[in-house]
């Protein structure tokens, strides 16, 4: 792990903010939470309402499964109000006696301990939360929570200025419209929800087409893209 105190976050910052659109800013933040607290996973989580959460930038299925599970349990880091405005730790999510039910499930599913901090605005606007993810326990030191506390400050203004209404909600959109190609792949090909996503990041890549107008052109047309395809239709 690098030393936290050797960073400088206005360069971090105007870094951040230079980020050519809301979905690359949130992507960027949670890529970099994740490599200097070496955590295995992370995720930007803002609560819809007390049945939804959407998850935004996730590292890994396993964030969103976390998340979905929290909605449905009514419980979690993202519905515990005792910690705005504070650095949340939780070195063994096992025995964390806050959300019985879901740490339970967190703990069954990988998760070992987590490392939470609010996106807040400087207008005191709570966007949403940024966690990170160990698989196994890990205990935190005050340079780990200093570091979340200082990076999510940070983190807030870039994304209170990339995420505007619109940027916000094209950035929701986008984890819609991959669900709802997920579901079809699913249906058609009897895969889970895991396999049908790897089809569509593989696709992807492979054929240098955002995910975004891969889940949207198989939505469309019920037909996975091609390069030509894509272009006759831009």
């Amino acid at each position: 792990m690098h030393d936290h105190d050797a960073l400088d976050f206005a360069e971090l910052a105007a870094t951040l903010q230079s980020a050519p659109t809301p979905t690359e800013t949130a992507e960027d933040i949670v890529r970099y939470v994740r490599a200097q607290l070496d955590a295995d996973q992370a995720a930007i989580s803002v609560v819809r309402s007390r049945s939804r959460i959407e998850t935004i930038a996730p590292t890994d299925l396993l964030v969103e499964e976390l998340d979905r599970r929290q909605a449905e349990l009514g419980e979690g880091p993202c519905y515990d109000n005792t910690w705005p405005g504070q650095t949340l730790t939780v070195s063994n999510i096992a025995e964390d006696e806050r959300w019985p039910a879901w740490a339970a499930i967190a703990s069954m599913m990988g998760a070992a301990s987590l490392l939470a901090s609010e996106l807040t605005t400087v207008e005191g606007r709570r966007i949403g939360c940024i966690i990170a993810y160990w698989t196994q326990r890990r205990c935190f030191t005050q340079d780990d929570i200093a570091f979340m506390a200082i990076f999510a400050r940070h983190a807030a203004m870039a994304l209170s200025q990339s995420w505007n209404e619109a940027g916000l909600h094209t950035a929701l959109d986008t984890r819609k419209l991959i669900g709802q190609a997920q579901g079809i792949l699913m249906e058609r090909h009897g895969l889970d929800d895991a396999r049908a996503f790897e089809v569509l990041r593989r696709y992807s890549q492979d054929h240098n087409i955002k995910l975004r107008d891969v889940a949207a052109h198989l939505i469309a047309t019920r037909q996975l893209p091609t390069s030509s395809a894509m272009d006759q239709t831009a």
